[in-house]
């Protein structure tokens, strides 16, 4: 097969004595035996999404390996120094169970140690969330974790927190990819100062520990605890280095942890995809829960950022919560707390994502809060606590299953998320409510809002260019009606511009730029496409809502709220 010579030099630099032997050797290999494996390792470079970088294992520039992430934290180390000049600079860093997340790490921490900066390393395994707790409770300048989250297994990725204890936003994040493009591999300095690397556990665990209690902890009785039968499942990631402990301390006594699910394994045996998101990933947890007459279900992805909640319906039958539903019936709880202990100042607000549920907007108007709506990921909501010092954040979250309780981490956070739900399941079931009532109760109170995302997944280089292709044609050509309804507002998040049908209006966005088209429809519906940034896929979200009179009536609402939606991914030939 033919290959651009713009990948071929790139082949050709990875053959020189800059890489080692092994690397050389497999590059060699793939040019006689699997010249399209190649063509895939080489064609561009990693590249930052919403999540980081994530990417799979291999050789080459677009692949996960001790030369990208070495290139990545060589440029960051250097972006450190000119940041802050005379100053001892600190990093901390971890990893997941993901395979050679133990080796990338060190290999990280070497980098940054041989440009004279003090690494603090976890000794093992530990959630995503307790690097953004320990970035701030060390004064780190930067952190960094090893994780792809919820990825197959042969992925692995590089996420970088700044000093707030958030992920990287604009304008830095470009300032550091230029310092990286500007990089040789050959600048990369590997040789390892290990007088500054300093391997931490035990104190930052109880400071995580101690934090997540405070934080996610309200007033529930020791007895409602004890009463409440929850069944966890780590998906074989790293929670189970923090949840069951935290679970613990709050007073939970009846907690059963999926065995087979327990033990960290970066193959993930049980599961198709150790993602929350899916409800294949909790059959097992759910079977366990039916076998001994669990209240929920609870687990995380392998990183432990995101949770999945699986509650008991109105016919005791168990149910997966979306991560919208998950997000209001966390919300609202925490909003009605803060009314309760007279806390609002006037200064209060709830975050959110444009791809997540309107109902967030109801709520922060109820409770006479601000809501602010950000792009896709965690990182914005952590950049609102950042850019208005004023003003206090009493949690929010979005759609893919995230959520955040505080302030004191900055990143979605399944360990302080996972007590909160508990805490409200408690509360509940004490009052001879369930949570799912709770939630029933809130769409009475709100509208109903049921939410849908399906993911279209197109790998490779064509895959990119069809997916490209997609949001062409639906920014170009618009539809002007959608399952029988008037499409009465376009929003493009790349061109910063919104067009407004029914006043023949133009009104700007004032969100940073993103590749995101939202359709608004007459009847109140809601559609966003957003290609993946950290995955080959087209993302499609669909929002529809109702009127709940009654709680009896939920499941007929519910009922014509789900063939809305199919009637909606159909007249858009989705299915």
């Amino acid at each position: 097969m033919h290959i651009e010579q713009n990948i071929l030099n790139k082949v050709n630099e990875w053959l020189t004595p800059t890489f080692d032997e092994a690397t050389r050797n497999a590059i060699e290999e793939m040019m006689t035996s699997a010249p399209k494996e190649l063509e895939e390792s080489f064609y561009k470079n990693l590249e930052f999404g919403t999540g980081g970088m994530r990417g799979v294992m291999g050789v080459g520039t677009n692949r996960i390996n001790k030369y990208t992430l070495g290139k990545n934290t060589q440029g960051l180390s250097d972006y450190l120094h000119k940041s802050f000049p005379n100053e001892q600079l600190k990093v901390a860093i971890a990893y997941d169970c993901r395979h050679n997340s133990d080796t990338l790490a060190k290999v990280v921490a070497d980098v940054f140690s041989a440009n004279g900066i003090h690494v603090y390393l976890f000794s093992d395994m530990r959630p995503t969330p307790e690097l953004s707790f320990a970035v701030r409770y060390l004064n780190c300048h930067a952190g960094i974790v090893l994780t792809a989250s919820h990825n197959p297994p042969e992925y692995n990725g590089y996420k970088v927190y700044w000093q707030d204890g958030g992920q990287l936003v604009p304008p830095q994040d470009a300032e550091i990819i230029k310092v990286i493009e500007d990089l040789k591999y050959s600048d990369i300095k590997f040789e390892a100062n290990n007088d500054l690397i300093e391997y931490i556990d035990a104190e930052v665990d109880e400071a995580f520990a101690k934090s997540t209690v405070e934080n996610a902890s309200f007033n529930t009785p020791a007895e409602a605890k004890a009463n409440l039968k929850i069944v966890y499942t780590s998906l074989h990631g790293t929670s189970i280095k923090a949840i069951p402990n935290v679970l613990a301390k709050a007073g939970y006594t009846d907690v059963n942890i999926v065995p087979e699910q327990a033990e960290p394994n970066g193959d993930f045996p049980t599961v198709v995809s150790p993602n929350p998101e899916e409800p294949e990933a909790l059959s097992m947890a759910i079977a366990l829960a039916e076998k001994i007459g669990a209240d929920m279900v609870v687990g995380t992805d392998p990183d432990s950022d995101r949770l999945g909640v699986a509650v008991r319906d109105l016919d005791g039958k168990i149910k997966l919560l979306n991560g919208n539903q998950t997000m209001v019936i966390m919300t609202a709880f925490l909003l009605e707390q803060w009314k309760r202990a007279d806390k609002f100042q006037g200064n209060e607000f709830i975050g959110s994502t444009i791809v997540s549920t309107p109902m967030m907007l109801e709520l922060a108007a109820a409770y006479d809060v601000e809501c602010k709506v950000g792009l896709t990921g965690f990182k914005w909501i952590a950049k609102f606590i950042k850019d208005f010092p004023n003003q206090k954040f009493v949690g929010g979250g979005e759609e893919s299953f995230g959520f955040m309780v505080g302030d004191a981490v900055r990143d979605k956070d399944a360990v302080a998320a996972i007590l909160l739900v508990s805490e409200i399941a408690a509360q509940a079931k004490a009052s001879g409510s369930s949570l799912y009532q709770e939630l029933l109760n809130l769409y009475i109170d709100f509208g109903f809002y049921k939410e849908h995302l399906i993911s279209i997944t197109k790998k490779g280089i064509e895959g990119a260019n069809e997916i490209k292709q997609m949001m062409i044609d639906l920014r170009e050509n618009p539809m002007k009606e959608i399952n029988g309804q008037r499409v009465i507002c376009i929003e493009d998040y790349q061109a910063s511009k919104g067009k407004d049908f029914m006043n023949n209006e133009e009104f700007e966005i004032n969100i940073p730029k993103s590749n995101v088209l939202i359709y608004y429809l007459e009847d109140g519906s809601k559609i966003c496409a957003r290609p993946s940034g950290t995955e080959p896929k087209i993302k499609f979200y669909f929002s529809v809502n109702g009127v709940l009179d009654t709680i009896e009536s939920a499941k007929s609402v519910e009922k014509e709220l789900d063939n809305k939606i199919a009637e909606i991914i159909s007249a858009m030939k989705l299915n």
